[in-house]
C-alpha cells in the first residue's frame, strides 16, 4: 500500500475522465433493461408492469455490492473495481440474451451488482483529487454520466432493439462494457495507488457484522448525514418510479411507439445531464448545497405532477415535458454525493458513501415494486405516480429546518 494521500497527487482531470466514463457506461448498461422492458417482458410472457420488478432486482444487485463491498474496493483499488463491475454487468447482459423469466431476473441482478462499485469508487477518487472550491461541480459532472448513459440507452438501444431485435441491442451493450474496461486500464498506475493488497475479502470479512454495519455507522460521523440521506432516498423514490416505468407508461397511456418513447426517455436523461452541471456549479456558488437539494425536490415534484396530470400532448409536447421533468428529477445525485464526501472524514469517504448510497438506493428498490403492485391492484398509473411525488414534498419540508440550520 502506498502512503496515505498518494491519490491526492493524481490529476483531477484524469480522475474525472475515468469516473465520468465509467459512470456513463454503468448507467447505460443499467438503463438498458427499462428501455428494452416492453420487448424483454413480452418475449418472456410477462405483463408490462413487470418492468418494475426487474428494476427492483437491479437495485437489489447494487445493494449486494454496496453493503459488503468496502474490503473489495480497498483491496483492488477503485479503478480495478470499476473494471470488475463492467465485466459483471456484461455477464448479466449475456444472461438476459437467454430469455425467460428466470434469466431476466438474474440478469437484472447481475447488472445491478456491476453498477454497485460506481458510487463508492468514484467518490473515493474524486474526494481525494477534486479541488475543494469546485467539489460540487466536479462531482456533478461525474454524475452527469448517469443521465447521459440513460440518454444513450434511449437513443441507441431502443432503435436497435426495435429494428434489429433485443438480442442485437444486448450484444451492443456487452461490447461497450468490455471496451470501457479496457480503456481505463492505463489509469490504474495513478488512481489505484492507495489500495490495500493484503485486505481480506473472504466471506467472513465481507459478511461479518463489523463490515456490514460499518457503512451505516459512518453516517453518525456528522449530524447532517442522516437528513441528507433521507432526502436522497426520497428523491430516489421519485426518480426510480418515474424512470423505471417511463417507456412502458408512455407506450401504454400516451400511445407512443417504442422509438418515440425511447426518445422521450432520452430527453428526460438529457435534461438531467445539463441540469447536473448547472446546478452543481450553483451549489458551489451558493455555499449551501443541501438547501439546493431541497429546492430541487420541491421543483421536481411539481413538474412530475404536471407531467402525469396533463392529457396526452402528442410526441413533441411529451418530449418537451420529459426534458423539463428530467432536468429536476435526475439532477440531484452529484450534489448529494459531493456533500457526503465533504461531511465525511477523509479516510471514511468511501465507507460513508456506501452507507448513505445503500439507504438511498432503497428508494430505487422498494418503491418501484410497490408502484408495480399498485398499478396492478388499481388498474391505474395515476395514483401510484401521485403518491410518489407526494412523499417527496413531505420529506423535503421535514428536512428543510435541519438542513437550513446545518448549512
Amino acid at each position: 500500500m502506498s502512503s496515505p494521500g498518494a491519490l491526492a497527487n493524481a490529476s483531477w482531470k484524469v480522475a474525472l475522465a475515468v469516473t465520468l466514463l465509467m459512470q456513463t457506461v454503468a448507467a447505460f448498461l443499467n438503463q438498458c433493461v427499462p428501455v428494452l422492458a416492453p420487448l424483454l417482458t413480452g418475449s418472456a410472457g410477462l405483463p408490462p408492469e413487470a418492468a418494475g420488478h426487474l428494476a427492483a432486482l437491479g437495485t437489489l444487485g447494487i445493494l449486494a455490492f454496496l453493503v459488503p463491498g468496502s474490503p473489495i474496493l480497498a483491496r483492488l483499488g477503485p479503478v480495478r473495481t470499476l473494471q470488475a463491475g463492467a465485466l459483471i454487468a456484461a455477464a448479466g447482459m449475456a444472461l438476459a440474451g437467454l430469455g425467460g423469466m428466470l434469466a431476466l431476473g438474474l440478469a437484472a441482478f447481475l447488472i445491478g451488482v456491476g453498477y454497485g462499485p460506481t458510487p463508492p469508487a468514484g467518490s473515493r477518487i474524486l474526494a481525494a483529487t477534486a479541488p475543494p472550491r469546485h467539489r460540487s461541480l466536479i462531482f456533478s459532472v461525474k454524475q452527469a454520466g448517469a443521465p447521459l448513459g440513460g440518454m444513450l440507452a434511449g437513443l441507441v438501444i431502443a432503435p436497435v432493439g426495435a429494428y434489429h431485435g433485443w438480442p442485437a441491442a444486448l450484444a451492443l451493450a456487452i461490447a461497450l462494457a468490455l471496451l470501457s474496461a479496457a480503456l481505463i486500464q492505463p489509469s490504474r498506475r495513478s488512481l489505484d495507488v492507495e489500495r490495500e493488497p493484503d485486505r481480506p475479502v473472504h466471506p467472513r470479512a465481507l459478511f461479518g457484522r463489523g463490515n456490514l454495519v460499518g457503512p451505516f455507522a459512518a453516517l453518525r460521523l456528522h449530524p447532517l448525514l442522516p437528513p441528507l440521506t433521507w432526502l436522497a432516498c426520497s428523491l430516489a423514490t421519485v426518480q426510480g418510479c418515474f424512470f423505471a416505468f417511463a417507456v412502458t407508461w408512455l407506450t401504454e397511456t400516451r400511445h407512443l411507439n417504442l422509438v418515440q418513447a425511447g426518445a422521450v426517455f432520452a430527453a428526460m436523461q438529457a435534461g438531467g445531464v445539463l441540469a447536473r452541471i448547472i446546478l452543481g456549479w450553483l451549489a458551489d456558488r451558493t455555499g449551501n448545497a443541501a438547501m439546493n437539494l431541497v429546492g430541487q425536490g420541491l421543483g421536481g415534484a411539481a413538474v412530475v405532477t404536471v407531467f402525469v396530470l396533463l392529457p396526452p400532448l402528442g410526441f413533441p409536447g411529451t418530449l418537451l415535458l420529459g426534458l423539463l421533468a428530467g432536468s429536476l428529477v435526475a439532477s440531484w445525485n452529484g450534489i448529494y454525493q459531493a456533500e457526503i464526501a465533504r461531511l465525511s472524514p477523509p479516510g471514511r469517504v468511501a465507507e460513508a458513501t456506501s452507507g448513505s448510497t445503500t439507504l438511498c438506493f432503497l428508494g430505487y428498490l422498494i418503491p418501484p415494486a410497490i408502484f408495480a403492485g399498485l398499478v396492478t391492484l388499481t388498474g391505474s398509473w395515476l395514483l401510484p405516480q401521485l403518491l410518489a411525488v407526494g412523499q417527496l414534498v413531505l420529506v423535503s419540508l421535514l428536512v428543510l429546518p435541519r438542513l437550513r440550520r446545518g448549512g
